[in-house]
């Protein structure tokens, strides 16, 4: 996430809740985007610092585990930088350009100059985040996945370019001697089904049977993976997208909630200020009069009782405004107990954070070596491929 100001609610409920999630099921790596958001506010930085320890606090108050997940800060980890660069060289222009958020950001934000290089080229920086890690899977919602592609596109244009080394079948069959005699046997066997008769399900088990083992170094691993399809050896896995439901979240004046339409709630936000800007929260605007019947699908509220009410009180929202039989104050009012409940939640977890600073900066210094730890792997097989592994 890029720090540009204050976590709020469509933060935590349209991709927080589903870190939480996540963070139990795969290897996470969440991290501050601070170069990113100098692609859109360099004329800005001095709000950065200061908005990347309030974040990474939303973060832990949001239930983001430090062990279960590697946290750290993107600047820290100076081998995005360095794979952004080496990727730049080999990038078409081309595929920059037609990136869909390119043109609607320039739209958006009119009022910044965005003709740099930095906001062009910021895709090719998140592939970069993406690739250093080798990941599997990217949590997106549906309009980043052309940035995936993006990313798929360059990890198969690199793995082209670089993947074919001299030598390298010999070194191939050379690493499947490394499976023992069953392994190299049931390997070769699943690679002619696939080759020969494109069979997908024996190329998934002769992926499994490389990821089991224990034995092969990285180097051969990455080479068997591009044995197997009869390409070169696979240095950069392509990522797919892991799309996440994300919740239509209205802000106060019922539009989307943005930071840019100063309409949020913050995670962390004043009790007073979520009671009273929910109650003034305008509803369907056919409820002129206390006695009005109304549509629940017309109103922006409904669309928070879907997030925060279970169906005994969706079928009473719905009864009560179809019949006017119910107010639109009475209609909130099990939202507004829900959001200052969990908001109560939120405070209370950040609390110790904020009482003892050092304990956000400990963990960030730990996830940040961590992360440059297996950045540097990657960084070493990169370099070696290219041919600039001098030492």
């Amino acid at each position: 996430m890029r720090p540009t100001g204050q976590l709020h609610l469509g933060n935590f409920h349209g991709a927080l809740s589903n870190w939480t999630r996540l963070q139990h099921e795969y290897e996470c790596f969440f991290f501050v985007a601070d170069w990113h958001a100098l692609t859109t506010h360099y004329e800005e930085p001095v709000d950065i610092d200061e908005a990347t320890w309030s974040m990474v606090i939303d973060w832990l108050a949001a239930g983001i585990d430090p062990a279960n997940a590697v946290l750290f800060i993107q600047s820290q980890v100076p081998q995005h930088a360095e794979l952004h660069l080496l990727l730049s060289m080999m990038t078409p222009l081309g595929w920059l350009e037609r990136v869909p958020s390119y043109k609607e950001q320039q739209e958006k934000l009119r009022g910044r100059d965005l003709a740099t290089y930095g906001f062009l080229g910021y895709p090719l920086l998140q592939s970069a985040d993406i690739l250093i890690y080798r990941a599997g899977y990217v949590p997106v919602g549906e309009d980043q996945v052309p940035h995936v592609e993006l990313t798929r596109e360059v990890a198969r244009r690199f793995n082209f370019l670089y993947g074919r080394e001299a030598g390298y079948e010999d070194k191939a069959e050379q690493a499947v001697t490394k499976l023992g005699k069953k392994g190299a046997r049931i390997y070769r066997e699943k690679r002619r089904a696939y080759m020969e008769q494109g069979d997908s399900d024996a190329l998934e088990r002769a992926r499994a049977l490389l990821d089991e083992n224990q034995n092969l170094s990285l180097g051969d691993k990455e080479r068997l993976y591009g044995y197997l399809e009869g390409g070169g050896r696979i240095i950069l896995p392509e990522p797919e997208a892991l799309l996440t439901r994300t919740p239509k979240f209205p802000g106060l004046d019922g539009q989307k909630m943005s930071k840019s339409y100063n309409n949020t709630i913050a995670m962390r936000d004043d009790p007073a200020r979520v009671e009273k800007g929910l109650r003034s929260m305008p509803t369907d605007p056919a409820r002129m009069r206390r006695t009005d019947p109304g549509d629940p699908e017309k109103c922006p509220v409904w669309e928070l009782h879907k997030v925060y009410s279970d169906e005994d009180v969706h079928a009473w929202v719905r009864a009560g405004c179809t019949t006017a039989g119910i107010g639109c104050l009475e209609c909130k009012q099990p939202v507004i107990d829900r959001i200052l409940k969990e908001q109560q939640e939120t405070h209370e977890r950040a609390q110790p954070y904020l009482d003892d600073p050092t304990l956000v900066r400990n963990i960030i210094a730990d996830g940040c070596e961590k992360a440059r730890v297996v950045a540097e792997e990657t960084m070493g097989e990169v370099r070696r491929s290219i041919g600039l592994d001098y030492y």
